[in-house]
């Protein structure tokens, strides 16, 4: 399968072109940045140019980006008005996400990427059918801003009542959006558990993340360190190989002074599962 790594790995420090360079030497050849703004600060064109000249000089490629879910730089700990949600009732509220997350996609006229992934909700948050109305309008909105920039915007899979596999599932039958997947294997064995929500996903996946827990908490670990079957779950997502990478989407060890040697080893021993 083709490979790919989220910079959430190094989400609490700034994105450097110095960062990235190491990531291509370890031979990854795909990233997914991850758009908290104190590793990337996608309003700083100064940060953006920089990394949109260091990826035109390089082999390494931008796969996706994951939308912006807070306005700190400390993940949302300032207070709640800092969360970023598509299902804001309050029409105010909702606007000032979606003008948050266009600043976000607005780097593909720099540095092009193929997807954006977004949530819908929050985590634990409860179905509701005005929330979902949110959503909709939030999301058309945001794929018409998506389209002439070159991006698809895919919808994750994550733990809370609006947007499991399930979930996304009806909410597609009520927009009849047709939006496409990240298919987040973590968060699906919290929920509802990974071969059910792969198979109720599968068609529309394009992407991935990758990552273990121990079925209740959404901890992002390394693969193997967690109770996740990485046999069953390997043997699920090579059945369609080719129509997404596998992507790792990991928590920073702080135990571990060389993480992307360790990263490297874990893609091998998901390929030998």
């Amino acid at each position: 399968m083709n490979h790919a790594l989220s910079t959430h790995l190094f989400v609490n420090h700034r994105l450097t072109t110095a960062l990235l360079t190491k990531i291509e030497q370890a031979g990854i050849p795909a990233v997914e940045i991850f758009c908290a703004l104190q590793h990337l600060d996608y309003r700083n064109k100064a940060q953006v140019y920089e990394l949109a000249h260091w990826f035109r000089e390089s082999e390494l490629k931008l796969n996706s980006i994951h939308a912006p879910i807070y306005t700190d730089e400390i993940w949302g700990r300032s207070g709640p008005q800092a969360h970023l949600s598509i299902t804001q009732t309050a029409k105010a509220k909702r606007l000032e996400t979606v003008d948050e997350i266009k600043r976000a996609l607005e780097m593909a006229e720099l540095i092009p990427f193929r997807y954006m992934v977004q949530h819908i909700g929050v985590g634990g948050e409860e179905f509701d059918m005005h929330k979902v109305d949110a959503a909709f309008t939030a999301l058309d909105e945001l794929r018409v801003f998506a389209r002439p920039l070159g991006v698809e915007i895919l919808l994750e899979n994550i733990p809370n009542d609006l947007s499991s596999a399930t979930r996304l599932a009806q909410f597609d039958e009520l927009t009849h959006l047709h939006m496409n997947y990240v298919f987040d294997v973590g968060h699906a064995h919290i929920g509802e558990g990974i071969e059910a929500a792969f198979h109720s996903m599968r068609d529309r996946i394009r992407s991935t993340h990758v990552h273990d827990n121990d079925g209740k908490e959404d901890v992002h670990l390394f693969p193997f360190t967690g109770t996740v079957d990485w046999k069953k779950t390997m043997d699920l997502l090579k059945s369609r190989e080719g129509q997404y990478p596998l992507l790792l989407e990991l928590r920073e060890r702080p135990d571990l002074a060389h993480p992307l040697d360790e990263v490297k080893q874990i893609f091998e021993k998901l390929e030998e599962q």
